[in-house]
């Protein structure tokens, strides 16, 4: 297929994105939307905090067991159940007002758990935050990835889940605070608990500033306020026939179009109706189970079993150890964010498991030698091992988990997609939460060895199934699994569609439902459309050598935008 004389290369922003107006005021509203991960991350990581404070264990008598685990997963337990109702609201209400109920729905839990009187209690609220959490997990990071700037996309995605260190920190040393601070005072506790209700007050008040997806406003046949706030933030004049914003709205439409062709009725079922769609399922839910089952949850929801089991009992030692290594992963995972569009993200997905093999490894040796020959020098060494285990853990799988299911996923299964491998990921978490603590108290440290056999396996998936899917559009990036035309008609419709709006006067209001704009044209034209011959763009060609190495329209990324 000929090359379109224009592309998206063409019309993107190439300055530092802090000096373009409108990508950055729309980066700071996004961080509305970020949050949800820091939400996460802090209610996620509460319950390993509390478990080392003195006046939580008295206040509930010491749970352990069974009891422990049903704490650490009711949370999860919640989640599942919300799951089934999130891609509906997300797909029929829409992106905005699914966070915003969820919110609401976490800030009844939090002021339950607060005011907890006893373990049930305690339980219910875990509960019921983990069912609205499960609400503003499936909008937010569709809502982030559908409106970000394209040349943004990538780093934000993945610095989504990667601010889920943002809570666990702000857990880790509010729980730290409160132990220095209110001793064995109940309120070492609660005020932690009531720290949650930062995140989704934030919400509650400022989400509707944030716009609408596009994608969903155009889904919804709502064209005109897609392009407005396309034109509002991705373009330098603020006009909606600008070639970038008619590019963009050339490919949404012309995505759904083909979606619409292959699924009319779209289901669950419609996730694996297709072989594109049963190869993203696949790496979908491997990377789900492989986000839980790594070994990282041991340290995550039982730091205080791991760092006894090698001799650390001081609470205030394990407390700032836990602090410590929460600062870490978040410098971990960001710079894995920072670097997807550099290195790519099947690179990234092999180091980090090539790195987490070894490490694990060794963490395991260190362990087996002092719980066998009390060898004190091995329990000092498990600290190091378990910073840098978490290092690999964190430049791949916190920043991308979320980030590569959402490209690979096309707009009409992306929310229901998404769901499944929050439910993956549940399930799996409820997993390690019920087996971990018994496995450690059953066999000790020979549970390791368990995971160190399944990183094996992870290492040969990633190697064999992961693609490549940097310096790809939205929709290029989900059209991969269908066929390598797909992508090629992506680019050749918004091409198309740029090249057209060179000669139309420009101005403000012309995506109604009158003119049906120039890209709904250009979709229904193309075929009958001679095919352009001749070379690619002069803009293209020259920019394309010199800063990404590479002429092909199909392999460019921007990484040095």
């Amino acid at each position: 297929m000929a090359p379109p004389e224009w592309t998206v290369v063409d019309f993107i922003h190439r300055g530092p994105w802090w000096k373009n107006h409108g990508i950055r005021v729309l980066n700071l509203l996004l961080i509305v939307p970020l949050l949800t991960a820091s939400i996460n991350g802090l209610d996620s990581s509460l319950v390993n905090g509390l478990q080392i404070l003195p006046a939580w264990q008295d206040f509930f008598k010491h749970p352990n067991g069974k009891t422990l685990g049903l704490i650490s997963a009711v949370q999860v337990i919640g989640s599942i159940a919300g799951l089934p109702f999130t891609p509906l609201c997300s797909d029929h209400l829409g992106r905005r007002p699914t966070l915003f109920i969820g919110a609401v729905i976490m800030l009844a839990g939090v002021a339950l758990q607060g005011s907890a009187t006893g373990i049930g209690m305690f339980i219910g609220a875990r509960g019921l935050i983990g069912f609205g959490l499960t609400f503003t997990l499936n909008a937010a990071p569709l809502l982030i990835t559908e409106l970000a700037y394209p040349t943004q996309r990538g780093k934000l995605t993945s610095m989504y889940n990667a601010s889920w260190y943002f809570g666990s920190i702000l857990s880790a040393w509010a729980c730290f605070g409160a132990l220095r601070g209110a001793g064995t005072s109940p309120w070492s506790w609660r005020v932690p608990t009531l720290v949650q209700a930062l995140g989704p007050i934030i919400q509650v008040f400022l989400i509707w500033l944030v716009p609408e997806s596009p994608r969903f406003l155009v889904a919804k046949g709502r064209e005109s306020k897609a392009a407005h706030a396309l034109a509002r933030f991705h373009s330098m004049t603020g006009d909606e026939r600008d070639p970038l914003i008619v590019f963009e709205m050339a490919q949404i439409r012309h995505a759904l179009k083909m979606e619409k062709e292959i699924a009319r009725n779209t289901s669950f079922s419609t996730l694996f109706a297709t072989p594109g769609n049963r190869k993203r399922m696949c790496i979908i839910i491997a990377l789900a189970i492989f986000s839980q089952w790594s070994g990282n949850g041991l340290v995550s929801y039982y730091i205080n079993l791991v760092l006894e089991g090698v001799g650390i009992t001081d609470a205030g030692t394990k407390a700032a150890i836990n602090g410590g290594l929460q600062v870490w992963n978040l410098v971990a995972a960001m710079s894995g964010a920072l670097l997807v569009d550099r290195l790519g993200r099947r690179t990234l997905f092999i180091i980090s498991n090539v790195g987490m093999l070894i490490d694990f490894g060794a963490w395991t040796l260190t362990t087996a030698l002092f719980n066998t020959l009390n060898d004190a020098a091995a329990a000092k060494a498990t600290i190091p091992f378990i910073f840098i285990f978490y290092f690999f853990y964190d430049i791949a799988y916190t920043p991308m988990l979320i980030a590569y299911t959402l490209e690979i996923l096309p707009f009409n299964i992306r929310a229901k997609g998404f769901a499944v491998m929050n439910l993956v990921v549940s399930l799996t978490l409820a997993f390690n939460q019920f087996v971990n603590p018994w496995a450690l108290d059953a066999i000790g440290w020979r549970y390791y060895l368990v995971y160190c056999g399944w990183l094996i396996i992870e290492l040969v998936f990633i190697v064999v199934y992961i693609i490549e899917t940097k310096g790809r559009t939205l929709e290029e990036t989900a059209a991969l699994f269908d066929g390598e035309q797909q992508p090629h008609v992506l680019m050749q419709t918004g091409g198309e569609a740029a090249t057209m709006s060179m000669g139309i006067p420009r101005g403000p209001g012309i995506w109604i439902e009158d003119e049906k704009s120039t890209v709904t044209d250009i979709v229904e034209m193309r075929d009958a459309m001679p095919q352009r011959l001749g070379e690619p763009s002069r803009c293209s060609t020259a920019m394309v050598d010199e800063e990404w190495g590479s002429s092909s329209s199909d392999t460019r990324n921007w990484e040095a935008i």
